[in-house]
């Protein structure tokens, strides 16, 4: 029997499409937190800016790009301290043959990740 994704994992995978994405935008990692619940994961530089990157994996049906508003503001406001500009990297997962379904390992799942969103 398959065993499902636990949440740690589920976030590791988010993880992984951002920190692939951002690389690609030209961030340059200055720290990654994959800890749940620490955030953000990623304090990053472009163009000589901070930037703070919170990510979170979220499963179907819930949409990947809605967020948490307050919860964001205080990360933001936390930023600003810093000078660092705040977004948010939803990404949604789902089993590919049935979005239902449990994500188990060994099966094939599929990402909703339509890039950061700033805050």
């Amino acid at each position: 029997m398959l065993e499902e994704f636990t949440e740690q994992e589920l976030h590791n995978l988010a993880m992984n499409v951002v920190g692939k994405d951002i690389e690609k935008q030209g961030f340059e990692f200055i720290s990654v937190n994959s800890q749940l619940k620490k955030d953000p994961q990623f304090v990053c530089l472009k163009n000589k800016k901070l930037h703070f990157i919170v990510v979170k994996a979220i499963l179907y049906p819930d949409n990947p790009e809605k967020y948490n508003v307050t919860y964001m503001e205080t990360m933001r406001a936390h930023a600003l301290k810093f000078k660092a500009r705040t977004f948010f990297a939803g990404v949604g997962i789902a089993n590919a043959k049935d979005y239902e379904a449990p994500i188990k390992k060994g099966e094939k799942y599929i990402t909703n990740y339509n890039g950061i969103i700033e805050i």
